[in-house]
């Protein structure tokens, strides 16, 4: 895949969607499967509000953590950083003379540092962190003058950070790790940002959702780094649609996408600089939950379509895991080991996904699981959800079934392959 693969202004990956069947008379958060058994939560030291955090690679991971203590006293929140490439993952505390804030993010580096943000009053801190010996080292990077930022994603070249810091009218993206000279403006792009995908290995291809200034819907765009900041349409499912990007794959062009096209927010999935139909699987839409992919497996190169996905999913008993492939539509869900840092994990080439979790009786472990075959669920799950009107809980992939053009076409105008179910 190039970095760029977006023809003509738009991407022809996802320029065009199949709604799949219509529903009639269905609620806002249509009928699935039972969920598994939930995750228990965790029994030990609180989590901050931020995100267990890995990089690119999986092979360090990073979070914000407190000291044990009495559960309405005050904690002290540190950093911690977890090395998962080894035999044994083990975590590393990374305290410093003062405790950090909750609202403090940190995110890992492939040499194994760990950047954090603190604010401080208007102004946005950068510090690296590293251990050294028994205690912790700290190189300062500099500032940034602003109300708030978000680190996005660490960069696939693993030494590089950015931050967003979005505006009403413009967004500004700053390199606040692996720059030269401390934070530094790298590009100011038109409208509300949001989000943060990685399209490419290199670190150069960058997607944002999008809200253009003076409003609209939002739309994700591709925004190239070695340009100067080059701002390129990447999602144009239909003109009012707001398209949100998810996940993307690099090796295989799978792109996993939100949007509410189809009549109201869906998950879907396309393949970059294709120009097949956006697919909105009906096994995605599971009742009350919401469903949320967290990792693509690589190295599938030119086979999007065999591809596992992770997906959180939440409900009212609580967060569990998820697996899925575009070529299967299956749905298999399982329990997340005990104290998962909900939405962490990485897959591996062949197919295992890892899942980081930490509880009162293991500081710091990883959980396997293996993709299971669409012909053989998972032993224990709660059950799959398919199409409607098709037992086998698949739908026709997007190989098998080709659209009649080979050009990007508006949604109203995008083939349509299923005739309407009745609800």
């Amino acid at each position: 895949m190039t970095a760029c693969a977006i023809e003509g202004g738009t991407a022809g990956a996802a320029t065009t969607a199949d709604p799949g069947p219509e529903e009639s008379g269905e609620p806002e958060e249509p009928a699935g499967a039972v969920p598994a058994e939930p995750a228990a939560p965790r029994s030990g030291a609180p989590r901050a509000p931020g995100a267990f955090t890995l990089t690119a690679d999986g092979a360090y991971g990073a979070r914000l953590t407190a000291a044990p203590g009495p559960p309405d006293s005050q904690r002290a929140w540190y950093p911690e950083r977890w090395t998962l490439d080894g035999p044994e993952p083990y975590a590393v505390p990374l305290p410093l003379n003062q405790p950090e804030e909750p609202d403090s993010q940190v995110v890992p580096l492939a040499d194994g540092r760990v950047l954090i943000r603190r604010q401080v009053a208007d102004r946005q801190m950068f510090s690296l962190l590293y251990p050294t010996g028994p205690a912790t080292g700290e190189l300062p990077l500099g500032a940034v003058e602003c109300d708030g930022v978000t680190l996005l994603p660490p960069s696939p070249d693993g030494r590089s950070v950015y931050a967003l810091s979005a505006g009403d009218h413009s967004s500004l993206l700053w390199l606040v790790a692996g720059g030269a000279f401390g934070p530094e403006l790298v590009a100011e792009v038109p409208g509300h940002c949001s989000g943060g995908v990685w399209l490419d290995r290199a670190g150069r291809i960058l997607a944002l959702d999008r809200r253009p200034p003076g409003g609209g819907p939002v739309k994700a765009v591709a925004v190239d780094l070695e340009r100067n900041g080059e701002v390129t349409p990447l999602l144009q499912i239909a003109p009012e649609s707001n398209d949100r990007l998810l996940l993307a794959d690099a090796d295989s062009g799978l792109l996993l996408l939100r949007s509410d096209a189809p009549g109201h927010d869906r998950l879907g999935w396309g393949v970059l600089g294709s120009c097949l139909p956006v697919r909105f699987p009906e096994c995605l839409r599971p009742a009350d939950v919401a469903v949320t992919p967290f990792a693509v497996q690589p190295g599938q190169m030119l086979m999007p379509e065999s591809c596992a996905v992770a997906l959180r999913i939440d409900g009212a008993a609580g967060s569990w895991v998820g697996t899925w492939r575009p070529q299967g539509r299956r749905l298999h869900q399982f329990a997340a080991p005990e104290g998962w840092s909900a939405g962490a994990g990485y897959w591996s080439r062949d197919g295992v996904l890892h899942l980081p979790y930490a509880n009162a009786a293991t500081p710091c472990a990883v959980a396997l699981f293996y993709a299971p075959t669409d012909e053989d669920p998972l032993p224990g799950t709660a059950g799959t959800c398919g199409t409607d009107g098709d037992p086998s809980g698949t739908e026709p992939s997007a190989a098998v079934t080709p659209p009649a053009v080979c050009k990007p076409v508006p949604l109203g105008q995008a083939p349509l392959h299923r005739a309407a179910s009745p609800g």
